[in-house]
């Protein structure tokens, strides 16, 4: 049985602007660093405590998505899927980073607002998704790439964080 699609709702394809291409590109740029960053760390891999391992994993998964979510058509089926697992993914990566601390427990930084940021943010993009706002949308999915995504992934990589040493040593 062929889906019928509600009158309102018409189907129009959403031709990338030229912010979601750059900002692909620094998602594709980011995740091609953390992945090369931990193939050149495996000989630590055994020291890396499992919460650690599943906040990699959420942000890949996140950084994979994002630009296939930003550059293929919206408003369709697949778009909203891979819209909630990306979001998922976002709300796993903030969570865990809540409890990821490096001068030990209790001890929050800077990028941890990032996290709390994240935190309110998801429930917005998804808000705006359900109303059909397209533009609120499209800039609170831009400002979470930018913001939690882009900005909070250049950081893991400077001052002796996990993946810089590994990428950098």
């Amino acid at each position: 049985m062929a889906a019928v699609a509600h009158p309102d709702r018409r189907r129009t394809a959403v031709r990338p602007e030229r912010t979601d291409r750059l900002l692909s590109l620094g998602a594709a740029i980011l995740f091609a660093a953390a992945v090369a960053a931990i193939v050149r760390g495996h000989a630590q891999w055994r020291m890396v405590p499992p919460l650690i391992w599943l906040h990699l994993l959420t942000i890949l998964v996140a950084t994979t998505l994002t630009p296939v979510m930003l550059l293929r058509m919206r408003g369709d089926r697949r778009h909203r899927t891979t819209g909630k697992v990306w979001m998922a993914a976002m709300l796993a990566t903030a969570i865990t980073s809540l409890f990821i601390h490096v001068s030990g427990p209790g001890q929050f930084s800077v990028i941890h607002l990032l996290s709390l940021w994240t935190l309110i943010q998801v429930p917005l993009i998804w808000w705006t998704a359900r109303r059909h706002d397209v533009t609120r949308h499209r800039r609170a999915v831009h400002g979470m790439v930018i913001g939690a995504l882009l900005v909070a992934g250049f950081f893991t990589f400077p001052f002796h964080r996990l993946l810089g040493t590994w990428l950098f040593r």
